[in-house]
């Protein structure tokens, strides 16, 4: 077996790991201001809710009165500055899979870690579809209760105005979002990028006058009056949690966006724009209530004077156009990245950027998406409904990504256990109470996040198991590889002119097609090439690093086993890179590029009985039927690819 370690010829080009603004680190300025418009839009537009969420969930549980107030503002500080600014810009982002983010991106790290443990590998594969399941619940709430709260706003405006409108106006906004998602996150980041600076610009001056007209908020900044708060009402405390947890539930999909921008322009823009921006909003509301607690009505809109309540209505309906972004580009990434680790089948992807490949466009997530969300608006119909369902999710996948990263300090980053012990108390004492705060919401609510993350979980683990099955039947039918070798060597065939190329998925066993035109027509070609194609746990493997050759026997020649390894977030141009296997194996004689392709196709149908259960093994089947080829195909010309097909029964 030879593994080349040469540099293609030509014009060196940077790894396509090395994050973007590693490569052009003058641009840093312009991919914060883009990851602006993609990232921080979720978290940047719950000031729009969060407050009046609190002080009205369970019929006004929480009383508006002085200490609450200063409790409530200091507790949303600190989970600002605890959740996201410790935890996830200075942790999390840090635990990326070579420039990939996202629970199933960690729960791979550390699987790699844990290689030749069975089963702590086994049980990542589960937390990391648990995770993608929750965070997909999370981004079908996000976009309806960003754009329904914004919408709301005109309420405030117009008193008059019939409420029959909220609806259509958010499904018509809705459906223009995801409509432009096919222009691709680097041309809507620079649209909504500049747009969301306005945004925070704006969230900080119109919350600046009322501190400056009752100083005396600022001594909410002290965690101590949120100490005090959760201390003095404990059971009005967990209920107030349950609600301030939409302040942080874009905290996720920050880090799932990270291969869109990168770490440092994420972090920069964070402490330097958004989080003293959300802070000094919280605080103004909190002025303002302490001032007038008629303003509950709607504690960010009051911020200003009526007769400019319009306009600000007009900039938080786009800034929450733009919230649903970030949730929405994460969706794509994670479901790339599940496509690509076997949890759900192939799914088409464009690339919407010639520089970062993170940059893309699944339109099969986009469609399903839409629909999700434009059902959950006709269901819920306004924000302070939604909310009750909203966080859930959130609280469980924050715990879910602090106990994998626990497990990344000790494993990965070999901390010293004391050290890892105090960022998990540090982090699991908020988290857990936040969790159990957001339990009561199930019944009012909180059960669409989780069904949809259970309909989820129920596919990805019904796919990745058939998977399994699939392959574990095609070793027994299909036999060894070198069993097959070992035949043609004892009475060989006849060889005839040609080049064959014969794409297989498994390594061990020999490709059905293969053994289909030996056995009828009796014969070889002169030059055949078993290719295998592999997704490795890193997100990118350089060029030089992808290919393997084994020379499959040394009496008969001309009969090669390729395999070709990329990171389960690099593109597969695959003629490109057998051009490029071509010179570096010595292999030009073969003339590759003009190779005839022949693929086996494997028709899965469940048998009498299944080893699966039957709904399992029908759900597998339905989902194998309408799951489209593997991306590299469209790279082989249709004149050089035939097809034969097989039929296995799970």
């Amino acid at each position: 077996m030879t593994t080349s370690s040469a540099q293609p010829t030509g014009t060196a080009a940077k790894p396509a790991s090395e994050p973007f603004y590693k490569r052009h680190g003058s641009r840093n300025f312009w991919l914060g201001i883009a990851a602006l418009g993609v990232v921080f839009g979720d978290i940047g537009t719950s000031p729009l809710y969060v407050l009046r969420a609190v002080f009205t969930v369970h019929n006004g549980a929480v009383a508006l009165n002085e200490a609450n107030i200063y409790g409530v503002v200091s507790l949303l500080t600190w989970l600002l500055v605890l959740i996201v600014a410790t935890k996830y810009v200075s942790l999390v982002l840090r635990a990326d899979n070579n420039g990939e983010g996202g629970i199933i991106a960690m729960s791979t790290l550390l699987r790699s870690a844990v290689v030749h443990r069975p089963k702590p590998a086994i049980l990542l594969t589960y937390v990391g579809m648990l995770g993608a399941a929750l965070f997909f619940g999370d981004c079908v709430i996000t976009p309806a209760i960003s754009v329904l709260s914004a919408i709301e706003g005109s309420f405030v405006a117009f008193p008059d105005l019939p409420r029959g409108v909220l609806v259509p106006a958010a499904l018509s906004i809705l459906v223009a979002l995801f409509t432009a998602q096919r222009y691709g996150t680097s041309k809507v980041g620079r649209v909504f990028g500049p747009l969301m600076a306005l945004w925070f610009a704006l969230l900080a001056a119109i919350g600046i006058p009322h501190i400056l007209t009752t100083p005396a908020i600022l001594a909410a900044l002290s965690p101590h009056y949120a100490a005090l708060f959760l201390i003095h009402n404990p059971v009005v405390g967990v209920i107030a949690l349950g609600a301030v947890i939409l302040a942080v539930t874009g905290a996720e999909a920050l880090y799932a966006d990270i291969a869109h921008f990168g770490r440092k322009p994420i972090s920069a823009v964070w402490f330097m724009a958004v989080m003293p921006a959300l802070i000094t909003n919280y605080l103004g509301q909190g002025a303002s209530l302490l001032n007038n607690p008629a303003n509950l009505k709607d504690p960010f809109f009051t911020l200003v004077p009526a007769n400019f309540t319009l306009v600000l209505t007009i900039i938080a309906t786009i800034a929450t156009v733009i919230a649903s972004q970030a949730v929405i580009a994460g969706a794509y990434s994670v479901a790339r990245q599940a496509s690509r680790l076997g949890f759900l089948p192939h799914l088409t992807v464009r690339h919407t950027s010639a520089q970062e490949s993170g940059q893309i466009y699944l339109p099969a997530i986009n469609t399903l998406l839409l629909l999700a969300v434009s059902v959950v608006v006709i269901i819920f119909q306004d924000s302070e409904k939604l909310s009750s369902a909203y966080g859930l999710a959130v609280s469980m996948d924050f715990l879910l990504t602090t106990c994998m990263l626990i497990a990344v300090t000790a494993i990965v980053w070999r901390w010293k256990p004391i050290f890892t012990a105090i960022m998990a108390l540090a982090f699991l004492v908020i988290e857990i109470p936040l969790f159990l705060a957001n339990c009561t919401k199930i019944l009012t609510g909180g059960w669409l996040p989780l069904l949809i993350a259970a309909v989820l979980m129920v596919i990805m683990s019904t796919w990745y198991r058939g998977e399994e099955l699939v392959t574990a039947k095609r070793l027994k039918n299909e036999g060894q590889l070198s069993d097959f070798i070992s035949s043609l060597e004892k009475r060989p065939p006849r060889r005839i002119p040609g080049t064959l190329i014969y794409p297989h998925s498994m390594v061990s066993t020999p490709p059905f097609a293969l053994k289909a035109n030996v056995a009828i027509n009796r014969c070889l070609h002169d030059h055949v090439v078993v290719l295998s194609i592999k997704t490795a746990a890193a997100a990118h493997v350089a060029p030089a690093q992808r290919f393997k050759m084994q020379r499959l026997s040394n009496t008969i020649s001309g009969i090669v086993h390729l395999t070709i390894t990329y990171g389960f977030m690099d593109d597969r141009h695959i003629n490109e890179d057998i051009k490029y296997a071509q010179k570096q194996f010595g292999l030009e004689s073969w003339k590759l590029s003009e190779a005839l392709w022949i693929l086996s196709h494997v028709d899965v149908r469940s048998s009498e009985k299944p080893t699966m259960s039957r709904i399992r093994t029908k759900l597998f089947v339905g989902i194998a039927l309408v799951s489209v080829s593997p991306a590299w195909q469209r790279f082989i010309p249709r004149s050089r690819k035939l097809e034969m097909s097989r039929t296995i029964a799970i």
